[in-house]
């Protein structure tokens, strides 16, 4: 059956040209809403107030719906505004033996998260087969080239919702490179708690073509075949670059899986040009307006970006 709206309820009858102008009338305020209700007949009564500002007026009218057996619903908006930040949607879950509102802050959720992981899977194991001989020949320049050291570089890094994970790379430095950081802290040329150099002493010369060309990222395909990354996501953080995040909404990129490419990669990928914060609010536009489409726009944009170079140290 469909619903037959009587007409909308306001504070002091406020707002009573906008409500003509919708086509509905407006029935009474919430003074004269107790004897509108003994006065008509009224199934449910639909709740559109922000929570924050008007709880009172909120809790009388269910008081009184209550009192009189006539169902009351919440548009879910009136949650989001209980609330003074950026929530993306509340839904009613059954969790257990209970019906709970689950508030997310991310667009991600539902059935395009599964076909988002489904390709990801697809899409790394075909890489993965196509690559192999590339990643032969990677294996063999890095040997020759750089004798003592190991083919891969395996680092923990932050993952989704905070896990360490380890993220795999081809090589690109000397053996040891990674103990010698801390005496290298006075060269760093990044902004926020980024470690970035852009002439790296550590950077043999096939790593830096590696580099130049995000060849050395491709191992990360293993990763994402696993499940610990995605193809695309904000980028995984050391653990060096993680301790020093200052402000608590950075940590909502962890929200989500880290990626091998974001939008940050496709718009110069520069972390010595590019402020600290704006790569951070580029993280957060991605999970606030995430689509599988955005996901393949990214990556096709992707491909142009590597071939120019730009931003790659």
């Amino acid at each position: 059956m469909g619903y037959r709206v009587m007409g909308f309820v306001d504070q002091e009858w406020q707002g009573h040209r906008e409500f003509q102008q919708s086509g509905y009338p407006l029935l009474t305020d919430f003074k004269n809403f107790p004897a509108f209700l003994r006065a008509h007949e009224v199934d449910e009564v639909i709740l559109d107030l922000p929570l924050n500002s008007f709880y009172q007026e909120a809790s009388y009218i269910v008081g009184l719906c209550v009192q009189q057996g006539i169902i009351v619903r919440f548009l879910s908006d009136s949650f989001y505004l209980l609330f003074d930040m950026n929530l993306a949607r509340a839904e009613l879950e059954e969790f257990q033996d209970y019906v709970v509102l689950s508030v997310y802050t991310g667009a991600m959720g539902g059935w395009p998260i599964l076909a988002k992981r489904a390709f990801d899977f697809l899409a790394s194991l075909l890489l993965l087969v196509v690559l192999s001989p590339l990643f032969l020949l990677i294996a063999g320049l890095i040997k020759l080239t750089s004798p003592g050291g190991p083919v891969f570089f395996v680092q923990d890094r932050i993952g989704f919702r905070k896990r360490r994970i380890k993220v795999i790379k081809f090589r690109t430095m000397v053996p040891g490179a990674e103990q010698t950081i801390t005496a290298l802290e006075n060269l760093n040329e990044a902004s926020g708690p980024v470690f970035k150099i852009r002439n790296d002493p550590r950077v043999t010369s096939l790593g830096r073509f590696l580099r130049k060309t995000s060849i050395d990222e491709l191992p990360q395909l293993l990763n994402v075949l696993k499940g610990d990354m995605s193809l695309v996501g904000p980028r995984p953080l050391p653990l060096r670059d993680y301790a020093g995040f200052s402000q608590d909404w950075h940590r909502r990129r962890f929200s989500v899986k880290p990626g091998i490419t974001c939008l940050w990669q496709i718009y110069g990928r520069d972390a010595l040009s590019l402020p600290f914060e704006k790569w951070m609010q580029m993280d957060m536009d991605y999970i606030d307006h995430w689509t599988l489409w955005l996901d393949f726009k990214i990556l096709a944009r992707t491909i142009p970006a590597v071939i120019r170079g730009r931003g790659a140290y």
